[in-house]
């Protein structure tokens, strides 16, 4: 079983990127998504950088460095959801952590409902709280808790190509199919008809006061704004279909 896409989002939002090597919390130097030399190669040292592709690669490789770690200490049958979140946490501590951690004990006696509370006691570095390792502690406990889904059991590493590390593109889905997209394009549409009334509204109204017929001064500023949402309307709908069509979402 290795780590699937929840998981790995889940990693790579809480790690966060960083091109250049850099001290974390404990002065670990630290590159990528939170590759160090503990994990393996390569060493990281000051001055380092990276390509977002090259970090991605090195973090496909450590995620299974650590899933081989992690394999043999757990005695159950989890879903790829379980899994993956175990995998996120004994990311973050260290296998060696995870080997000795009550995670790993309540994991193997089933007590899967009280994994999260577990969980949730790692979230010190350097003997105090850190208000980001409590976020990613109960975001490891809910993806814990998550049913599985259809795609849960695909193998995140299969998708990098064997050269550059490089994820192939999931298969998108059209602009009409997405549910998020017709519910962004309506909303959108509401406010730029809205919008217009408004428009049309306070140009009647200004026309009937001003001796002369309509003042363009008066309503410049009233008209731009109103532009300026019909603009982003129109962005924020082109936007959802690009992205529906590229992730499928």
């Amino acid at each position: 079983m290795h780590m699937n896409r929840a998981g790995l989002d889940l990693v790579t939002a809480f790690e966060g990127w960083r091109a250049k090597a850099y001290r974390d919390v404990t002065g670990i130097w630290t590159i990528g998504y939170g590759h160090t030399s503990a994990a393996g190669s390569p060493t990281v040292k000051a001055g380092m950088t990276l390509t977002r592709e090259e970090g991605m690669a090195i973090l496909h490789a450590d995620l299974k460095r650590f899933a081989e770690a992690v394999r043999p200490l757990i005695k159950v049958e989890l879903n790829a959801n379980q899994f993956s979140a175990l995998l996120s946490f004994a990311f973050n501590v260290g296998p060696a952590n995870f080997g000795r951690s009550s995670v790993l004990r309540y994991v193997n006696q089933k007590r899967f409902a009280e994994v999260p509370a577990r969980l949730s006691l790692w979230n010190k570095a350097g003997g105090r709280v850190l208000r980001g390792l409590s976020r990613r502690r109960a975001a490891e406990g809910a993806l814990f808790l998550a049913p599985p889904t259809a795609t849960d059991g695909r193998n995140e590493a299969d998708e990098m190509h064997q050269a550059g590390g490089r994820v192939t593109q999931r298969q998108g889905k059209s602009a009409l199919q997405s549910s998020t997209n017709r519910a962004a394009a309506g909303l959108t549409l509401a406010v730029v008809i809205e919008q217009l009334g408004e428009m049309l509204s306070l140009a009647e109204r200004t026309a009937g006061l001003a001796p002369d017929g309509l003042d363009w001064h008066v309503i410049a500023w009233p008209l731009a704004l109103s532009l300026g949402a019909v603009v982003l309307g129109i962005y924020i709908i082109r936007e959802r279909m690009k992205k529906s069509t590229e992730y499928g979402v």
